[in-house]
């Protein structure tokens, strides 16, 4: 368990937490000097359960709030320090409205220097801290007085944290590495050591892990977790690593760092939130806010943007969190929020989706989204999310630090189905499937004479819209499934034949007899055709395409179209003068003479024949291809 205090200055947190554990947590030269406590300090004890309690100790000074956030994130267990002598201050609310906001859900009172107070006096101040603690998550956290100088107290507050420590689950190690640095610094012979919370997994020796926001990647040396030193490290401990790696130093790596697995490294200057806006506000927050924000050992300058209209002193809402500089951060964490000039505590929530857009934001598709992305339930989060939008799997996993191997229980649980790492509801892969058959026909219904509809211009036509690789998996597997063909970058139904509409119809029905008469082995071409017809060359030249791919002709050289019927003739006709040559061999005048063209007309049709790998060319000689001989019926 991590105990941490909070605290009006000079209250008398130190001393206490000297008096639980022999250890005095001020440990720069500045703060032994001036008797207050700057930076955050850290003392382990046995209380008597066999287990090691870890304490963090953090100024109560109003300028040095930020460094006492700093080491509020990852407690499990809050020591509020209330003087006897001078009762509750504003630090005192303070530090409490953080330790609700980022909802620390049991702790202590100690009612310190009690030595100073007599019964009256701590009744009065027993009655203050009792009115205060009404509506915080504390209403209920028992109240002890204590002193440090004289002892009093401390064997019954040291038994209630042992006990509250034997009624706290330890946190699950399950999800993957994510750990909160506080501190960065030099070990003369280890090299770099940061020390911080674990928030989630666990870390073992020679473990690479990255750094982030910064990308930087580390082996982990050594460990120490609970203050002793270790193999691995879990969540819920306070951990020393030490670090080595490219460009790994202790100005490397700050304060608010996450060192984490590197799947999980991808920070973020935007976040969407709930935010709850402390009712001692002024005013409400209102579009472009502007506030320093806070999350576990993290600040960063932010700007906020009410997403449902602004949020009302003792209100909360969702916002969108605008970031002066990324962070690395995982759905689900508490953030607090105070003034520019870190003067006073504004508000907090917690963080509900990573990735959203610039653009948008406040659209009611958005909000039913944030909405769904409150449960903590992940099963939950995703049913939820699904029935607005697709969801990319790979992205949900990584910003809610959720194994892989979690994925089919979830899945499951959500009843969701899949188009590789994209998750959809039932209903909407069947609106998918039935927009993808309704498009194509409506497609073919217009567009009779084309073989079938562009991918991309399906893929931007249905809705949900897909990205590219999960509209491929779907193609596929509708084509699978006997539904829809694929042929090449188009698609059609397994049903659909190109037509052609009436009027080419009736354009081909005067053309077609040119094609078979007694010039049929030297038959008009385009231009001829639309002089003949007084009709536009780029329709003529359409419908002759069009009957191409219908398979009533072939086009033999540029805008030369002959019939398909023709084309076997002339094969035959291949076929029988390659027969009378002597070797085998044939000139394109033998061929020429047996279809009364011209030998440029000849040459042409020889060349089609080279195509499509009837007749091998040998010079101004050619024979037939035996292994394609029965390309046309004879």
């Amino acid at each position: 368990m991590i105990v941490g205090t909070a605290g009006h200055i000079d209250h008398g947190k130190t001393a206490l937490i000297k008096a639980l554990t022999g250890t005095d947590a001020d440990r720069l030269a500045e703060e032994k000097a001036r008797g207050i406590t700057i930076d955050l300090g850290f003392a382990y004890a046995d209380l008597g359960g066999g287990t090691i309690t870890g304490f963090v100790d953090v100024p109560g000074h109003e300028r040095l709030v930020h460094t006492m956030l700093a080491g509020a994130g990852g407690i499990d267990f809050a020591l509020l320090v209330v003087a006897a002598d001078d009762g509750i201050m504003p630090q005192t609310r303070e530090h409490l409205a953080i330790l609700d906001l980022i909802g620390i859900p049991r702790g202590i009172v100690a009612l310190t220097k009690a030595d100073l107070a007599g019964p009256e006096r701590r009744a009065e101040v027993t009655a203050e801290i009792r009115a205060t603690l009404d509506g915080t998550v504390l209403a209920d956290a028992p109240i002890v007085p204590v002193s440090a100088l004289t002892g009093e107290g401390i064997k019954t507050l040291r038994a209630a944290l042992s006990a509250a420590e034997a009624e706290i689950a330890a946190r699950d190690p399950a999800g993957l590495l994510r750990f909160a640095v506080d501190r960065s610094f030099t070990l003369a012979g280890a090299g770099t050591v940061v020390t911080g919370m674990m928030l989630s997994g666990r870390v073992a020796l020679d473990d690479m892990v990255a750094i982030s926001p910064s990308g930087l990647t580390a082996r982990v040396r050594g460990i120490h977790a609970q203050n002793r030193k270790a193999a691995e490290g879990f969540a819920g401990q306070r951990c020393a690593l030490n670090l080595a790696g490219e460009r790994v130093t202790k100005d490397a790596i700050r304060r608010g760092d996450i060192v984490l697995a590197p799947t999980l490294h991808a920070p973020t200057d935007r976040i969407d939130a709930t935010l709850s806006v402390l009712a001692t506000e002024a005013g409400a927050v209102g579009t472009w806010f502007p506030a320093r924000l806070h999350s576990h050992a993290v600040e960063a300058g932010a700007r906020i943007v009410p997403l449902d209209g602004p949020v009302a002193p003792g209100g909360e809402g969702l916002v969108q969190l605008v970031l002066d500089r990324p962070i690395a951060a995982s759905v689900g964490d508490r953030f607090i929020l105070r003034d520019t000039s870190a003067s006073r505590t504004i508000g907090g929530g917690r963080f509900l989706d990573l990735r959203p857009p610039a653009r948008k934001r406040g659209t009611p598709e958005r909000l039913a989204l944030l909405s769904a992305a409150r449960s903590t339930d992940p099963a939950e989060a995703l049913a939820g999310l699904l029935a607005v939008a697709p969801v990319d799997l790979a992205a949900f996993l990584r910003d809610r630090n959720l194994a892989e191997s979690t994925l089919p229980a979830i899945l499951a649980a959500a009843r969701a189905e899949t188009l590789g790492s994209l998750a959809l509801s039932p209903t909407a892969l069947h609106r998918l499937q039935a927009g993808l058959a309704e498009q194509l026909a409506q497609f073919h219904a217009e567009n009779p004479d084309l073989a079938g509809l562009g991918r991309e211009r399906l893929r931007l036509a249905l809705l949900p819209r897909l990205p590219t690789d999960a509209f491929l998996t779907l193609l596929k597997a509708e084509a699978a499934a006997g539904r829809v063909v694929l042929d090449g970058a188009f698609l059609r139904l397994p049903g659909h034949e190109v037509r052609l509409s009436p009027e080419d119809e009736a354009l081909w029905r005067r053309i077609q007899p040119l094609l078979l008469d007694e010039g049929r082995f030297r038959p008009p071409r385009v231009r001829d055709f639309a002089q003949a017809f007084g009709v536009d060359e780029r329709a003529v030249r359409r419908v002759l395409k069009l009957t191409q791919k219908l398979g009533r002709t072939d086009q033999v050289a540029h805008d030369h179209f002959f019939a398909r019927e023709v084309v076997r003739e002339m094969a035959r006709i291949v076929l029988d003068v390659a027969a009378e040559a002597r070797d085998g061999w044939f000139t394109a005048p033998a061929f020429r003479d047996r279809v009364h063209s011209g030998r440029k007309v000849a040459i042409e049709i020889l060349d089609f024949f080279d195509r499509l790998g009837l007749t091998l060319r040998k010079g101004d000689l050619r024979r037939i291809n035996i292994h394609r001989s029965d390309l046309f019926d004879r």
